[in-house]
């Protein structure tokens, strides 16, 4: 259940090199190998320099190690899930609904927030350091020569790890774009599309339509792909026809509507339920969450109707409009970095009832349409304080401004980093402002181990 995915690499669309905003920077060349890494921190450190970029787009290398490791299917059914925004929300549905059913679940996500454990799951649990190094050992004695990249190395260890569980499902998120992602070495039995926007454009393409192509390629064959969106691009549509998947549309082939503040309906031809808000804030989770149940619907496994409930108010993810509170002033941490999310944040924090100002602290990398993020909360966000971010890709507070010259964030306050702009912020909120901590996932980080620590 291991092979190359239905599109064909033509010469004129050959694997970009890219760099992962998350994993740290590769040196050039690949490292010698001195010492055999024994800890969890040695091999991170290790792999990181096995590749001369981060990321190098394209299947032929982790396909070849992946046999090498005899990998097989990492459980007995498999979703995969990609899209520009929501894939980890929808990812978490999808869990939590599966483990209510009584399921054995291992999901893969990228990239992690405060430890890298958190990016492979069994069971709920993330799993320990012992794992990852085993994992890590196999996959470092199967690749020979070859070499790999961070996100490689991470996947083929999840996929180890997943097919070594004993998994009734495996849910695996897709790290960038999709046709030539690592994940994309998996013939998933569902595969969801959650939504299609602007992001990684110089990567994936400057326009829906092309960046459709490009989610669009962990369809397959006479599978069911879920498509979140009510409107996807044509692009994704026409790969759904051309290889004969079932596509299953929202808005067309399932809905999902709100009841009240506490209840909302999902409903397709055979089932119509009523079920609990989700716990993950936001208007959006509602698409997210319904999409989840649709790939679910969509595998040959029932599910008990008591396990939706359960899954839906059960799933949690950080850094998704994460709440906290200091001295009466709302903080939210969300890890929105383009103006999809952007927009998402501003819907979901108008729903929200605020008797203050709502003052937000940004920090973003230098590749991200950071005028298209400060209009998007135009009329929401009352003061910007501009936070820098360090590493290669990222850039000052000042550099940030002068981006953002035209824009309402054009005469924010500055501070070096994350960390210093929340403690000014919330050193001038007042009892019952709102604070909105986002911009990357950076930048939700350092937020959430500021807050952490300050607790």
């Amino acid at each position: 259940r291991l092979r190359p995915p239905h599109a064909v690499l033509r010469r004129s669309q050959a694997p970009r090199t890219l760099i992962d905003p998350l994993a740290p920077t590769a040196s050039a060349g690949t490292a010698a190998v001195t010492n055999t890494p024994t800890t969890l921190a040695d091999w991170l450190d290790y792999i990181e320099r096995q590749h001369p970029a981060s990321i190098d787009m394209g299947l032929e290398r982790v396909r070849a190690v992946a046999t090498a490791m005899g990998l097989g299917a990492p459980a007995k059914r498999t979703i995969v899930v990609g899209g520009t925004n929501g894939k980890g929300s929808t990812v978490a549905f999808i869990e939590a609904i599966a483990r209510a059913a009584g399921w054995k679940v291992g999901a893969y996500t990228s990239p992690h927030l405060l430890r890298y454990n958190e990016r492979v799951r069994i069971d709920g649990q993330d799993v320990d350091d012992a794992a990852l190094v085993a994992a890590f050992s196999a996959v470092e004695a199967a690749r020979g020569e070859t070499t790999l990249t961070y996100f490689e190395y991470g996947t083929l260890a999840a996929l180890q790890l997943f097919a070594d569980a004993g998994l009734d499902l495996a849910v695996l998120e897709v790290g960038l774009g999709g046709r030539l992602d690592a994940v994309n070495i998996v013939d998933a039995d569902v595969a969801v599309i959650t939504t299609v926007d602007i992001d990684h454009a110089e990567w994936l393409g400057e326009d829906r339509e092309a960046i459709g192509t490009e989610k669009a390629g962990i369809i397959r064959g006479w599978k069911p792909v879920i498509l979140g969106e009510t409107d996807p691009p044509s692009s994704v549509l026409a790969r759904a026809y051309l290889v004969g998947a079932n596509a299953i549309r929202g808005g067309s082939d399932y809905f999902y509507e709100p009841i009240d503040a506490q209840r909302w309906r999902w409903r397709d031809v055979g089932l119509r339920m009523e079920l609990p808000t989700p716990a993950l804030a936001g208007p959006i989770q509602l698409a997210n969450a319904g999409a989840a149940i649709a790939a679910l619907r969509a595998l040959d496994k029932p599910v008990p109707r008591a396990a939706w409930a359960a899954g839906i108010a059960a799933a949690r993810i950080p850094g998704r409009l994460q709440a906290f509170e200091r001295g009466g002033v709302q903080i939210r941490v969300d890890v929105g970095h383009n103006p999809q999310a952007a927009g998402q944040l501003a819907r979901a924090l108008k729903a929200e009832a605020s008797a203050g100002r709502t003052l937000a602290v940004y920090a973003a990398l230098q590749d991200k349409d950071a005028a298209g993020v400060v209009q998007a909360l135009q009329g929401v966000v009352g003061e910007w304080t501009l936070a820098g971010l360090d590493g290669p890709r990222g850039q000052s507070a000042a550099q940030l401004q002068a981006r953002l010259a035209e824009t309402a964030a054009g005469s924010a306050q500055l501070a070096a980093s994350v960390e210093q702009a929340l403690a000014q912020v919330l050193a001038r909120a007042e009892r019952g402002d709102r604070v909105l901590v986002f911009g990357s996932f950076h930048t939700a980080a350092a937020a959430l181990q500021w807050l952490q620590g300050s607790a």
